[in-house]
């Protein structure tokens, strides 16, 4: 769900933050696997589409490719920075962070709950793009 949300606010965005591939991995993700129908609701209920989503595992590589890493718990950021050590440093933050009005920053994992859990994360994700593109275009500027 976070690929998508954060592609479809980047899509209206000037160059080059349109242009900025955003891609997902999960930590304890296998390779290949749909999306869950409830994701798939989730972002059906605000416009769109992951039909066509496929499951990709965080491997290192996959991780040393990435210029910013978002990260929705803490335990996703140890995770990474343990694989990934001091290469991690400056790239990896959660994707709540930059929220000024919240203390939560922490992004519910809605894995093996129903509907009602996908809409609470998917909210959370929704309520974290402005602050975030906010963030990115800092990292990637506008062409002038």
């Amino acid at each position: 769900m976070a690929e998508r949300l954060v592609q479809h606010a980047l899509s209206v965005e000037a160059p080059p933050l349109n242009q900025l591939q955003v891609r997902s991995a999960g930590i304890a993700a296998g390779n290949g696997y749909p999306a869950s129908s409830n994701s798939v609701a989730a972002l059906k209920k605000v416009g769109i589409d992951l039909n066509d989503h496929a499951s990709t595992q965080a491997t290192e590589e996959f991780l040393l490719e990435a210029d910013l890493i978002f990260a929705m718990t803490d335990s996703h950021l140890d995770s990474v920075r343990y694989h990934l050590g001091d290469q991690a440093e400056g790239r990896i933050h959660l994707m709540r962070e930059f929220m000024n009005n919240t203390s939560d920053h922490q992004i519910p994992d809605p894995f093996g709950g129903g509907f009602a859990d996908y809409k609470l994360t998917r909210d959370s994700m929704v309520e974290a793009i402005p602050s975030l593109i906010a963030f990115i275009k800092t990292k990637f500027p506008a062409a002038s």
